[in-house]
């Protein structure tokens, strides 16, 4: 027994010293040359690898210094750049045969840098086709420049268990289209890897405001160009946030590289808008997404569907984050040339209120051009509340919405940087707490001959056509029904920072025409107080129109009815009710 083992250590330790010499023994730098043509053929861009190291207890051969040139008309600088690139081989065939049979590929650390063109073509779109092919290509001239051929190689099966790659044969010169694409027919690898990578996507017109991703990891098993393999990536996104992306994927398509078929579950998490350099950050706008779906791809179209989150959500430069989170399912369809997204379902919520959100964006110019619609009807108003910081307006000190619905039919058109929304807005039946109006407006109260009503202001009815833009808030035929006071019209603006200027008029009824105002004749339009509103959102100041009144007649009116000294009290009366003295 004793014996035994001492010639099972002796053998353990000559196949330690084999494994230790063989390294030394083999120059496995004399299939530099091979690789490095085998996989310029298989790839259509010239292949760079540093110094060749064999390990025989790992069984794989690992390189330093990886890189593979771009397309040259997107740029002459590397496609990727890695720091070393690990491959599994067969230890056996290459000790006995010298044949190099790969199992895995492994890149470490790779810079990858993606590009497209105004026309949609991106620069990894020619890999697998020989250099001459993409190197002709004038991608940034016009749409018929993109790929002639977008159609989708027939879905295969997914992948068996892959056989080894092998360079055995003689390697077919780089650029060689014929050969590559029958060597991309055999060529199958087990493992695929690209860990701890950074991708910097961009267009060729401003390839300096790219979008960084860093820790990009990516799995792929049984690959091979003609059949279907399964993959995952997970990365971290620009300003925060990360992706992750579970699929398959194949076959590559062979005029295209970007129109490969694909189906994958996506999932994004604390993606921040503001940090993302995705959005003009003159724009204001910030946000928190959380998003899960899928997403699909024939080659030419591709399609999404799932149900993002939106939280502290801010859509002005002034404005302060949304105190409550918004959510949307979503299915949407992008034409891979076109770069047009057509939203076909966009069912907003922000806790029991519910719009539709529809439309299409055009992703083709600098910007991305909205033009869509927006409608809800019968909104809570409590929910909705929420989102007026958003859009920098804030309610005067000390009042809230309470109660009460929302129906909104709006159209979100121009820049996604800085919308407009325009449209119609109706408010029923809710309170503004903490807010008297009749009190803020003196000349109601003088009117009355009482102290304005309670703390309180019921709105019957508002409705306006509101269009909101980077320049302010715009709200046109304004109509509000204030039952303790009577109707309210007219027209105005609220500048970014909250400024009010408002034009409007006061139409007393119901309880408010009492006293002063039923002699005076002022009840129904023909006796309406014109004023201004003043101040900002949340301290408006309500201010006299004297010049209003008397060219609507007002003074004449009164004298004709009462006369004498009482009559012209009661005009001087009136151009002092907001406290301002007649001129």
């Amino acid at each position: 027994m004793k014996r035994a083992l001492q010639i099972i250590g002796i053998v353990i330790v000559v196949l330690i010293v084999i494994a230790i010499a063989l390294p030394f023994v083999i120059n496995v730098n004399t299939f530099r040359p091979q690789i490095e043509s085998q996989l310029s053929s298989v790839l259509g861009r010239q292949v760079k690898i540093g110094n060749l190291h064999l390990s025989i207890i790992t069984g794989s051969v690992s390189a330093d210094n990886v890189s593979i040139s771009d397309d040259p008309s997107f740029s002459s600088s590397p496609f990727i750049r890695a720091n070393s690139l690990k491959v599994g081989v067969r230890v056996i065939p290459l000790v006995f045969s010298k044949s190099l049979q790969v199992t895995d590929l492994t890149l470490d650390q790779p810079q990858v840098t993606l590009l497209r063109a105004p026309s949609g073509v991106w620069n990894f779109s020619s890999l697998g086709h020989g250099s001459s092919e993409h190197g002709s290509s004038e991608h940034g001239s016009n749409e018929q420049n993109a790929p002639s051929s977008n159609t989708p190689a027939k879905s295969g099966a997914p992948a068996p268990a892959a056989k080894p790659a092998t360079t055995a044969a003689q390697p077919a010169a780089a650029g060689s289209t014929s050969s590559s694409s029958g060597f991309q027919q055999n060529l199958s690898v087990g493992s695929l890897n690209i860990n701890n990578g950074s991708v910097s996507i961009g267009d060729t017109k401003a390839p300096s405001k790219a979008h960084v991703y860093k820790n990009v990891n990516i799995k792929v098993s049984n690959f091979s160009f003609s059949s279907q393999f399964p993959f995952s990536l997970t990365a971290d996104l620009p300003g925060g946030g990360s992706l992750s992306l579970t699929g398959t994927a194949g076959p590559v398509d062979a005029a295209d590289a970007a129109a490969t078929p694909l189906s994958a579950q996506i999932s994004v998490k604390q993606f921040d808008v503001a940090k993302s350099g995705f959005i003009d950050p003159s724009s204001g706008l910030g946000a928190v997404a959380d998003f899960n779906g899928t997403v699909t791809s024939n080659g030419k179209q591709a399609n999404s569907s799932g149900t993002a989150t939106v939280s502290r959500l801010k859509l002005a430069p002034h404005g302060s984050p949304a105190t409550q989170p918004v959510q949307m399912k979503y299915a949407v369809n992008y034409g891979l040339q076109n770069q047009i997204a057509d939203l076909t379902q966009g069912d907003v919520s922000i806790g029991k209120a519910v719009a539709k959100l529809a439309g299409t964006a055009d992703l083709r110019g600098d910007d991305i051009l909205l033009n869509m619609k927006l409608n809800g009807e019968n909104m809570p108003v409590n929910d909705l509340e929420a989102m007026l910081p958003a859009l920098a307006v804030t309610l005067p000190a000390g009042s809230s919405l309470q109660g009460g619905t929302v129906t909104a039919n709006l159209t979100i058109t121009g820049s996604a940087d800085h919308p407009v929304i325009a449209g119609p807005l109706k408010l029923a039946n809710t309170k503004l707490a903490g807010f008297n109006l009749g009190s803020k407006m003196s000349a109601i109260s003088k009117l009355t001959g009482g102290s304005g009503g309670g703390p309180d202001t019921t709105i019957q009815n508002f409705s306006a056509n509101a269009r909101y833009a980077p320049n302010g808030i715009q709200t046109q035929n304004i109509n509000l029904t204030v039952p303790s006071l009577g109707t309210l019209t007219g027209n105005g603006t609220i500048s970014p920072a909250g400024a009010l200027d408002y034009t409007m008029a006061a139409d007393l009824s119901g309880t408010a025409v009492t006293g002063l105002a039923q002699m005076a004749g002022m009840s129904g339009k023909g006796g309406s107080i014109p004023f201004f509103i003043r101040g900002t959102t949340s301290d408006p100041k309500f201010l006299p129109d004297v010049n209003g009144m008397l060219k609507r007649g007002l003074a004449s009116q009164i004298n004709s009815r009462i006369g004498g000294d009482q009559g012209n009290s009661i005009v001087k009366g009136l151009s002092g009710l907001f406290h301002k003295k007649s001129k």
